[in-house]
């Protein structure tokens, strides 16, 4: 039972990755042909010209027999220089077709592919920026860069294939089979026999035999992007444990899968070349032996025969040329599958129907028996969770990690749907606005600061970009980032680097409250924004806090108790509940509270 059990096993394997390569070749095909629908009439111009070149090189070598045949009559001869004059000027003429008509096709595809590119490479990053934050936590960026830039890439090639190369070589088979077979109909069976026998065997090595080497070639090699990312992202890291060279062993490792599957992708490229071109020979020989056969029969002029070779010699050409397209063609589809699958994913989040931009009046915030799981959880973090927030209070959320104080603002931020109950603003359930204007409305200030490897100036005005000078500059003063700003050579205009590397963990804060300022929104989250610096810089950025805060509804998430004692409510959060409530002195008041134990692990003791 053993045996015939595995061989089942062994056919559905090979059924399941046979199904699922037609269904990535369709789908990418599929994918293809939507994006030529934006550019319909360039398609047909592009489709038209090449088609009307490839019927022009079909033609010529007719006339090359003809001209032949003109050479060797028996006739007199000014006619027969008038014949050959004759059958070389309809070649020029076809020459002139040729050229002009194939460089039409292919000024015509440059501008079309360029303007795909550019649509799918915008869709396809808007499309993964609305992906939820649980899917951007678990992917490597440099990974999903390369399947983009990849998968753009991709297309430039399979235009050509489809549009300048397959199509030429479909026309010219056709075509010539049923020019031959119209006069010599062993001739076309021969020729049309080996052309499929050609196709097939091509197809079927492209398909079958090369292409899984290639798509786990191709992931080998997203793989390799993602780890050169990860340790140049984290070089700071990297640098403080002196850990380069086990960095370098962890590149070296996966180069060396990636260097191994390559080669076994390469050498089935070697192999299913030498295959085509050992069919390619049979059918040059087959071809001239039919000739000869016609010749000796009389079925045949000389010309006729010359006629025959350069329409093989042409035709040769084509059939060389489609191993190389079909193999091109298939690893063009391996190259955009993991660009489609990006682009058919689908948004963690998505806005209702009718989803309505939030107006923000008080900031008023109030969650109504709210239940939320993570998924994968079976337990829910929240059940029944309700608790209401005036708008303009300051409320410090505090408890010990895991119990729901990060959780409790990305379900304000709607970074997660709730899986029962609502969340309101001014009576507004969020999940019936629009996400834009619901995260508009919330100025974060996170715990690290992350800004883009742009000016201080951009950093400062992400939060409006239609912010003036003046605006930028008072949101420097305000957040007491103006005196180190104004220190450095280029001021406002300085560089700072991947992620902000090249400023303090305090200079960063402090570009991160100045664009919380800039927001001038009615609610404001502030992730513990003085842990982990000196106290000149902590003292700065309190002050700044302090002046953010007024008139705000503001969250705290205070991992050191000393940032909310002066807050109007603190929120003590313990598994998912809320264990306490109310002002610092009502809750070091009671004798065995949570808060109150908190603290005296804080090192604070008891006030």
């Amino acid at each position: 039972m053993v045996a015939p059990l595995g061989a089942v096993l062994s056919l559905m394997t090979v059924q399941t990755i046979e199904t699922d390569r037609m269904g990535a070749i369709r789908r990418v095909l599929a994918y293809t042909v939507r994006n030529w629908r934006t550019e319909t009439p360039r398609v047909a111009m592009v489709a038209g010209a090449i088609t009307l070149a490839t019927l022009a090189d079909v033609f010529i070598p007719f006339f090359a027999g003809r001209l032949v045949d003109a050479l060797t009559t028996e006739s007199a001869r000014p006619d027969a220089m008038r014949q050959a004059l004759e059958a070389l000027a309809a070649m020029a003429v076809l020459g002139l077709l040729f050229v002009g008509l194939r460089h039409l096709a292919w000024a015509s595809v440059v501008p079309m592919t360029l303007r795909i590119m550019s649509r799918v490479g915008g869709r396809t990053f808007a499309r993964v920026q609305h992906f939820s934050s649980d899917w951007h936590a678990g992917s490597f960026s440099g990974s999903t860069v390369r399947q983009i830039t990849r998968g753009m890439w991709s297309l430039d090639l399979l235009h050509d294939v489809l549009l300048l190369a397959l199509l030429p070589s479909v026309v010219v088979l056709i075509g010539t089979v049923a020019l031959l077979t119209a006069q010599w109909p062993l001739m076309g069976l021969v020729m049309g026999l080996g052309a499929v026998l050609y196709v097939s065997a091509t197809v079927w090595l492209s398909v079958a035999y090369v292409a899984p080497a290639s798509r786990l070639s191709n992931k080998l090699d997203t793989r390799v992007g993602g780890v050169l990312a990860d340790a140049l992202g984290c070089n700071a890291v990297v640098k403080a444990f002196g850990a380069e060279a086990r960095e370098e062993e962890r590149l070296s490792d996966a180069l060396r899968d990636w260097r191994r599957q390559t080669a076994r992708t390469w050498m089935r490229h070697t192999w299913a070349g030498t295959a085509q071109v050992a069919v390619l020979w049979a059918i040059r020989v087959a071809i001239a032996l039919a000739a000869l056969h016609l010749w000796r029969t009389g079925a045949a002029s000389a010309g006729d025969v010359a006629y025959l070779l350069t329409t093989y010699f042409v035709v040769h050409g084509y059939l060389r040329d489609i191993g190389m397209h079909v193999n091109n063609l298939q690893r063009s589809v391996n190259e955009m599958e993991e660009l489609v699958d990006l682009e058919r994913g689908t948004p963690g989040i998505r806005d209702a129907e009718g989803a309505q931009p939030l107006v923000v009046r008080d900031g008023a915030i109030r969650f109504e028996a709210v239940r939320f799981h993570y998924g994968g959880h079976d337990t829910p973090l929240y059940e029944d969770f309700t608790v209401a927030i005036p708008g303009g209070q300051r409320v410090g959320l505090v408890g010990p990690s895991g119990s729901g104080k990060t959780t409790f603002v990305k379900l304000i931020q709607r970074l997660h749907d709730v899986n029962g109950g609502r969340i309101l603003i001014d009576g507004q359930d969020v999940s019936r606005v629009t996400q834009g204007s619901l995260r508009r409305q919330i100025a974060i200030v996170p715990q690290e600061s992350v800004l883009f490897h742009r000016t201080l100036r951009d950093n400062i005005a992400y939060a409006r970009p239609d912010a003036s000078r003046e605006e930028i500059e008072r949101a420097a003063r305000l957040a007491s980032a103006d005196r180190f700003i104004e220190q450095l050579p280029q001021g406002y205009d300085t560089m700072v680097g991947e992620r902000g590397v090249k400023l303090s963990g305090g200079e960063r804060q402090r570009v991160a409250l100045a664009r919380a300022f800039l927001a001038d929104a009615p609610i404001l989250v502030l992730d513990e924004a003085t842990s982990a610096l000196d106290s000149e810089s902590e003292r700065l950025i309190q002050l700044a806090m302090e002046r953010l805060m007024r008139g705000r509804t503001s969250l705290v998430i205070a991992h050191r108790l000393s940032t909310v004692r002066e807050l109007d409510r603190i929120l003590v959060f313990d598994r998912g509940r809320i264990a306490e409530d109310g002002s610092h002195a009502e809750l070091m008041a009671r004798e065995d509270g949570l808060y109150r134990r908190l603290n005296r692990h804080d090192g604070l003791g008891i006030r």
